[in-house]
This record gives C-alpha cells, structure tokens and sequence, in this order.
C-alpha cells in the first residue's frame, strides 16, 4: 500500500485560530506596558540632574551655599543669592529634570528685578539626598521656605513663588501651606493626569497615573496674586491647559504669553516679558 499522506486541516480553519492567538498576544503586550507604566511612572516623571558642576561664584554672583533640612530627615541642597536692597525673596521650584545649576539665569533676572533668590533642588537631584516623590517635593518646597522665613528674615508677604513646569505643583501646594505673598507659575500643567492622557493617548493613562500633582484641584483654592506664563508654542505642555488655570483661578490674575518651546527661556526671552513679571510683583508685594 502507499504510504499515507498527513491528513491537513484546510487552510480557511487555521485563520480564526491565529487571528484569536494574535488578539491574545497583542492583549499581553498591551496589558505589560501598562504594568510597567505603572510600576515604574516615577522614572518618567523624575529626570534628576547630577551635581552641579559650577556655582554662582563662578559667574559672579554673590551667594551662600545652603543644606536644609526637611522633616522627613533628607538634606535638601540650595543657593541663596541675595540682594541688600531686595524687595523680598524669590523661592524656585524648577522643573522635572536637571539641577539648580540650569536656572541661574532666572536667578539673575529676578536679582535684576530686585529680588533676592532661593534655588534648591529636590530630593534626589543635584547634591540632595533621598529618592524624588510627589510627597517628598512638598516637603522639600517647605524646608526652603522655612529657610528664607526663619533664617534670611523674611515676612511671608516678602515671599514669592516662581514655578516651573513640574514646579508649579510643587509651588501650589505649598501656598497652600505656607503664607506667601504671590505666585509665578511658568509652563505649568493642569494635572499631572491631564499630561500623562496628553503624552500617551493610547494608554489609559488617568487610571495608571499614581503620581497626581493636580494643580487644577488647587489653583482656586489659593487666594493670593498670580501670574500664568505659558508660550502658545509650548511643545510638551499645551497652553490650553494652563488657560483652564488661569480660568479656575481667583483674583488677582494675569495671563502672559511669551513663546518658543517647553524648554527654552520662557520670560527671559524678551525684555518686555521680564518686564510685565517685574510690574506684577511689584504690584503685590509693596
């Protein structure tokens, strides 16, 4: 007898089963980016920046070299530049990547402005202990507000916030600790779930986000002057949300649009922008 050839199922059968294993696969896939978002949204959020690598000496600035204190233990490093005629003090949340070494121009601006400054750097950025975590930023924010209260002598209406990017949630939330005498909030977002649906629209986003900065849930809840500066350009942060903060704010407000994109000078693009910041500080703090 001939040999039996294998019996084959026809092609046509085999599709359902395949397209069923590929749906499958696809759904794991999805399921584990998803999981990793999770788990690990912290270093997406957080891009510390390295030691600095100079120091305010060094473009000729006056300065004295701070490590506060924070209430949880970690040691928070900083620089005060003063200035002796100052209208008050400055204090800078920056943003979410880098170190204080990357704004010492702002710094400049507002010593210009007739502002003494306080930069510092969360936790786990530059020369601070720690690891950087929502929690953890407010409290960094309130050892350096401490400082400027405590030990430079400033009344909370001689204090003002500047935040930028990420922050602006950092600068909020410690308003709302801490009396200050008015906010600059430079590229901020509405929430930090807003941004996270906005960069990855093909994940659901708002259920993963575990770190929430909701600055929207908090803006009107300030009560003090505020001036939003957003650039239309901005390529990370789109300005529609830093309209709906402007919108949910309470008197006194100001929105100023400067341009260029999320990462570039902001209000120290132009003179007139520097300007209008100088006008509206010196406006609330008199």
């Amino acid at each position: 007898m001939p040999p039996r050839l294998p019996i084959r199922a026809p092609l046509g059968s085999l599709r359902p089963v395949f397209v069923v294993r590929l749906l499958l696969a696809l759904a794991a896939s999805y399921g584990l980016v998803c999981v990793l978002v999770y788990l690990f949204q912290r270093r997406l959020v957080y891009l510390p920046g390295p030691p600095p690598r100079t120091t305010p000496a060094l473009l000729g600035f006056e300065y004295r070299e701070l490590e506060l204190a924070t209430s949880d233990g970690e040691r928070v490093h900083g620089w005060f530049l003063p200035r002796h005629d100052a209208r008050g003090a400055v204090l800078v949340s920056h943003g979410n990547a880098g170190n204080i070494e990357l704004r010492l121009e702002l710094a400049h601006a507002y010593l210009e402005l007739g502002w003494s400054v306080l930069l510092y750097d969360y936790r786990g950025y530059g020369k601070s202990t720690g690891t950087p975590s929502e929690a953890g930023t407010y409290l960094d924010a309130e050892a350096a507000y401490d400082h400027l209260a405590r030990v430079e002598g400033f009344a909370p209406e001689r204090i003002v916030l500047h935040g930028e990017s990420l922050g602006v949630a950092v600068t909020f939330e410690l308003a709302l600790r801490r009396p200050v005498a008015a906010i600059v909030a430079e590229s901020g977002f509405s929430s930090l779930a807003d941004m996270a649906a906005e960069l990855y629209p093909y994940l659901p986003a708002r259920w993963l986000a575990r770190i929430r900065y909701d600055n929207l849930a908090k803006v009107a809840r300030l009560g003090v002057p505020l001036l939003v500066v957003h650039s239309p350009d901005d390529d990370i942060v789109p300005v529609a949300q830093a309209r709906r903060l402007f919108a949910a704010a309470r008197e006194p407000k100001r929105l100023l649009l400067t341009e260029g994109a999320h990462n570039d000078d902001g209000f120290l693009r132009r003179k007139e922008w520097r300007a209008a910041v100088g006008e509206f500080l010196a406006k609330a703090v008199r």
